[in-house]
């Protein structure tokens, strides 16, 4: 009978279940990061089942099982506060607590607690009103969580507001960058509304909302792969170490940002995963280099892939460097200069064409966006199909030789 259960039990599970929903709306969040995601489904999963098989049944493994699932997954949570983990992609930094993830903790708490109860004083009697009432508060919490969490994706780091300091958080790049927003917009008109793109300030809240053309879908994951972004890329922000990483300069320092390339990575299966950036780029400042960006390349794909296309949609210019021309260097490839008006490179360098596009994600302020690419004579193209070089729709008076 239900009311014979141990009540403190039938919280419990109540409280799993909600830990467990808290997961399942966690994993979508996530989808920059598959096994993690996958691995949160899974986990998810176990505390939904446990918490319904804690309501129906009286055998004394449930207590068992409630505490077990839930054990692992607050625990997990805890040492993620502090450090970072190897393996699944996504927790390889310390994380800062946030509201849902810490509300998804506190029900497994609680979940532990009324099983551990249950376990430890079979006995033990709570009202079934009570029970009910702290169920209701544990989904109420659980619901408030979700809505809290509803305009936002999760972050490995500290939610909206970023201020990396290591890779110059705070540093505003002047007027000599391009837009990597959608060029349908056109114009400078970036500060209000709809408009894209807009200015970034990775200060603030990550804003990418109200843009025509682009679904909740492709706005989601551009602000997940923002944050992820921003959580992870400073691990690469000591520009003496990414050697051993397997980063190369292409020797462009001299247009006062410098690419890092990394062979290893471009030729991995990731796609846009920011513990495994293809490229990194510094801005310079006489022999300091301070990183500013990621550079993702997908690797064998055209411009006009559709997985290109749809990941955020208008939001994220892809672009390709089909005018590059590029020799031997020491260390790997190094850009010689480009093209000439009849498509032919400097002696002893070659121009491998269009391909391996590209999309910049930026760490540090940048008045066209966290997407902007680099305008100027070295640019590359940025739709399939279109004749010349591209326009830069954030601010025209851009000369910039950033790519």
């Amino acid at each position: 009978m239900a009311g014979e259960r141990n009540g403190f039990l039938l919280l419990g599970g109540a409280a799993s279940i909600g830990a467990g929903a808290l997961h399942v709306f966690a994993a979508g969040l996530h989808t920059e990061h598959t096994t993690l995601a996958r691995l949160m489904v899974v986990l998810a999963a176990a505390q939904c089942v446990v918490g319904l098989l804690a309501s129906v049944s009286t055998r004394k493994a449930m207590p068992v099982m409630v505490i077990g699932v839930n054990l692992g997954a607050v625990g997990i949570w805890g040492y993620t506060r502090f450090a970072g983990l190897p393996w699944p992609d996504g927790l390889g930094t310390a994380e800062a607590p946030q509201f849902l993830d810490s509300a998804c903790a506190a029900l497994g708490v609680l979940a532990i607690a009324g099983a551990t109860v249950a376990l430890v004083r079979p006995g033990a009697k709570l009202p079934m009103a009570s029970t009910a009432t702290a169920a209701g508060l544990a989904g109420v919490l659980a619901v408030a969580a979700m809505l809290g969490g509803a305009g936002h994706v999760h972050s490995h780091g500290e939610g909206g507001d970023h201020t990396h300091a290591a890779a110059g958080g705070d540093h505003s790049h002047g007027g000599d960058h391009g837009t990597g927003g959608g060029h349908s917009q056109g114009g400078g008109d970036h500060g209000t509304g709809d408009a894209w793109p807009r200015p970034w300030d990775p200060a603030t809240p990550i804003d990418v909302s109200g843009v025509p053309g682009v679904t909740a879908a492709q706005e989601q994951r551009a602000t997940a792969l923002i944050r992820s972004t921003l959580d992870q890329l400073p691990a690469f922000a000591d520009v003496n170490s990414v050697g051993a990483l397997g980063f190369r300069s292409i020797g462009d320092s001299a247009t006062g940002y410098e690419h890092y390339i990394n062979a290893g990575y471009i030729r991995d299966d990731r796609f846009l995963d920011a513990s495994y950036p293809e490229s990194l780029v510094y801005r310079v400042d006489g022999a300091d280099r301070t990183l500013v960006s990621a550079m993702y390349i997908a690797k064998d794909k055209t411009i006009d892939d559709p997985e290109l296309v749809d990941y955020g949609g208008p939001l994220m210019q892809w672009h390709v460097h089909d005018n590059l021309c590029w020799k031997a260097g020491d260390n790997g490839p190094q850009v010689a200069g480009v093209t000439d008006e009849q498509g032919n490179c400097p002696p002893n360098s070659v121009n491998p064409g269009a391909g391996n596009p590209m999309v910049h994600v930026w760490i540090t302020a940048h008045k066209c966006g966290p997407f902007a690419a680099l305008e100027g004579h070295g640019a590359g193209q940025a739709a399939a199909g279109t004749d010349g070089r591209r326009t830069d729709t954030c601010a025209h008076d851009h000369s910039g030789g950033h790519r």
